[in-house]
This record gives C-alpha cells, structure tokens and sequence, in this order.
C-alpha cells in the first residue's frame, strides 16, 4: 500500500484548502495513481507560527505502477499545479504532498522512505489511523495509534465535519 499525506493552508486555483485537497486527489487519479481510500479531512493549527492560517489534512490510500522516485516527482509537480512555491521550510501553502510510505520500502538518499517526519505529526498519524489501523511502521513496527500515543495533544487536529 501507498500511503500519501495532503494538506493546505492557502487558497489554490482550485479554491479553499479543502476544495484544494479533493482537486488534487481527482488530478492524481488523472495522472495514474489510483485512490483507494480518503481519511476524513482535519484542521491543524500552523506551525511553527499558529497565527498562520490553520492547514487542511488529510491522507490517502493509492497504487499505481509508478516505482517511488517517479511518484515523488509526480506529487512535487502537482503541488507546482495547484501554485506551491518552494520558499523556506514551513511556510504557508496552497499545496503539500508526502509520500509517507510506498509498500513498507526504506530507502534514503533524495527520497526517504518511510517519511523520516511522519511520526512525529499527529495531523498525519490521526488520518493515518483512520484509513489504515493495521499499518506498521516499516523500520520500528509501530502502527499508528502507538506512535500517536508518544505525541502530545496540544497539536491534536479537529476532524472537520
């Protein structure tokens, strides 16, 4: 299973960050990643700085014939679509991709599989829960609700209804 993280916390071309998700799910599904699944989408302060705008998060479940490299590229230039910029780390954004993880491959080098970060964001490990509750860590064999137990709340997201 592939496993990707979207959010946004700027307006794209293609509306409001939630509207933005969706459109970028239904690009990928054009460009041959097939979406199996969706977690619910969820509202997670900004940080560093939390009087930024709040981002939209969500994460997906997908195949596709693409090998890792070339899925990557495909996600960074649908974020370049929807107008992501790449400027200084943590800045406001109409558009982020991860690929979290790609069928439990560790690689390191340009791509790190799984996504070295991953465990340490609630607002990918509670969608990620959702979608997946079986899935393990490929390097630790943590699932998801272990490694969400480690975190603090204070950064919780809000699922949206």
């Amino acid at each position: 299973m592939i496993l990707i993280a979207l959010g946004a916390n700027l307006p794209s071309p293609a509306g409001r960050p939630a509207e933005t998700l969706r459109a970028a799910l239904a690009r990928l599904e054009q460009l041959g990643v097939k979406i199996l699944t969706v977690s619910s989408l969820y509202e997670t302060p900004a940080w560093p700085d939390p009087a930024q705008p709040a981002f939209i998060n969500a994460v997906a479940a997908a195949e596709t014939a693409f090998q890792a490299v070339e899925l990557l590229a495909l996600l960074h230039g649908v974020e370049t679509e929807f107008g992501r910029l790449r400027s200084v780390p943590n800045a406001p954004r109409p558009l982020d991709i991860d690929l979290l993880d790609y069928d439990g491959q560790v690689m390191a080098g340009d791509l790190i599989l799984p996504h070295p970060r991953m465990t340490q964001r609630s607002f990918v490990l509670v969608p990620l829960a959702e979608i997946a509750p079986d899935w393990r860590h490929p390097v630790t064999g943590q699932g998801a609700g272990e490694l969400l137990a480690a975190l603090p709340d204070r950064d919780a997201p809000k699922k949206l209804a």
